[in-house]
């Protein structure tokens, strides 16, 4: 599968609207699906080619049947291209990071984009080794929001949740290991929510830069929550506290 391809609708539908100098040519199916005509009809209004093809076509180019019958060629190296500091030198009471320390599953990684793109989160941020990067197959997860929320990869994360810090951004981490909950702390002002890797949780060094750590309370008998739902928790009440 080419990294070079966005597939499915919402995922594609976002590419040509917030992206689409980079768009090159979508490839469809020829038929008569409300919402894809919808992109089609978009694609031609942006000047970007239309190839029909088959089903079967697009499935192996995509190596998947979930293409949902578009997919869309994009320029090589396509990213949203924004770095940390530019957007450290924005920050408002109203900033929401994420931050993702060691997360190497790309399901996990394209949910955790959708799940920041509907909570408005302004960038996710992830380290460069030992953790999931963008994919095709985390693009299609995003559902879009791969489209509309950067993903920055730092060659040290310990140094650049400092360099947030000196932003004036909060770092709140999280593990079940905390004594507070996230419900009992201030929730308000520019926050990086911090969320650690599928079974192991933030490492020592992250969880020592963080000014502070909560838990998320489990009432049950699981003793964790997959880190995109997680994630979803914790950054809706924050939106929620900051509402009030």
């Amino acid at each position: 599968m080419s990294l070079n391809t966005v597939y499915g609708l919402h995922a594609v539908k976002k590419m040509l609207q917030f992206s689409v100098e980079d768009c090159e040519q979508l490839l469809c199916l020829q038929n008569k699906n409300q919402r894809l005509q919808q992109i089609i009809s978009l694609a031609r209004q942006k000047d970007i080619s239309i190839v029909y093809q088959s089903k079967d076509e697009l499935g192996k180019l995509t190596e998947t049947d979930k293409h949902q019958g578009c997919v869309l060629k994009v320029k090589e190296g396509h990213k949203i291209a924004v770095s940390l500091k530019e957007l450290l030198q924005n920050v408002t009471a109203e900033s929401l990071f994420l931050v993702l320390d060691g997360v190497q599953d790309p399901h996990n990684l394209g949910a955790c984009l959708r799940t920041a793109d509907a909570a408005g989160v302004v960038a996710v941020i992830v380290p460069k080794d030992r953790a999931a990067g963008m994919t095709a197959v985390v693009k299609k997860v995003a559902a879009g929001g791969a489209e509309s929320v950067p993903l920055i990869t730092v060659t040290n994360l310990s140094r650049s949740l400092k360099e947030m810090k000196d932003a004036g951004v909060w770092l709140v981490g999280t593990t079940g290991d905390a004594e507070k909950s996230l419900y009992d702390e201030n929730l308000s002002g520019p926050i990086a929510l911090v969320m650690g890797a599928e079974g192991e949780g933030i490492r020592r060094l992250t969880a020592e830069q963080c000014d502070y750590l909560v838990n998320l309370p489990m009432k049950g008998q699981v003793e964790s929550l997959n880190v995109s739902v997680a994630s979803g928790i914790c950054l809706y009440e924050i939106n929620r506290s900051r509402s009030i």
